[in-house]
C-alpha cells in the first residue's frame, strides 16, 4: 500500500500531543477524501472555533453511525465504489477521537467484514464514512455541526468522568 505522509505543521502535531495519548487513534485516508476534509479544514465556514482533521474526521464518522443502516451504507460504498479504485491509491495518516474509532474498530470486527465476504481494513472503513458525508452534502457544513455535537458530547463526558473520580 503507498502513502504520502501529511506535511503536519509543528503547531498542528502539538494539538495532538495535548490531549492525552489514548483519545486520539491514527488511522489512513484515501486523498480523494482527505482533499475533501482538507478544503473543508481550510474553509471559511471552519470557524470558531476552528476544527481540526481528528474532530472533522470523527464527525463524518458520527453521521454515519447515527443512522441504522450505517453499515449497510458503509458496506454498500465499499463494494460498490471504492472496490473499484486502484488498491496502490495513496492515503494520508490522520487522527481521529477514540469514540468514533470504536466504532469503526466495532464494524471491522463484525460477521459482515468476516469470510466469506470481502475483509475491508480501517482505512477503507473511515474513508467510506468521509465519502458517504461528502456524498450528502459537498458543502460540509453538516460536518461541521457534527464535530461541534460531538466536542459537547467529550466535554460532558470528561465531566462526568471527573466528578466520578472525586
Amino acid at each position: 500500500m503507498s502513502t504520502s505522509m501529511p506535511n503536519t505543521s509543528h503547531a498542528a502535531r502539538a494539538d495532538l500531543s495535548a490531549a492525552a495519548p489514548s483519545d486520539v487513534v491514527e488511522t489512513r485516508l484515501w486523498m480523494e477524501e482527505h482533499m475533501w476534509l482538507y478544503a473543508l479544514l481550510r474553509s471559511s465556514d471552519n470557524v470558531a472555533p476552528t476544527f481540526r482533521f481528528p474532530d472533522l474526521l470523527s464527525a463524518c464518522v458520527a453521521i454515519v453511525f447515527d443512522r441504522d443502516d450505517a453499515a449497510e451504507r458503509i458496506f454498500g460504498f465499499l463494494g460498490t465504489s471504492l472496490v473499484l479504485r486502484a488498491p496502490t491509491t495513496p492515503r494520508r495518516r490522520e487522527s481521529l477521537w477514540r469514540p468514533q474509532y470504536e466504532l469503526l474498530h466495532d464494524l471491522q470486527c463484525s460477521p459482515a467484514n468476516k469470510h466469506p465476504n470481502p475483509k475491508f481494513q480501517l482505512d477503507q472503513l473511515t474513508t467510506a464514512c468521509v465519502a458517504l458525508c461528502r456524498q450528502e452534502g459537498e458543502s460540509g457544513a453538516a460536518v461541521l455541526r457534527q464535530a461541534r455535537r460531538n466536542m459537547v458530547q467529550r466535554h460532558a463526558s470528561a465531566q462526568g468522568a471527573s466528578r466520578y473520580a472525586r
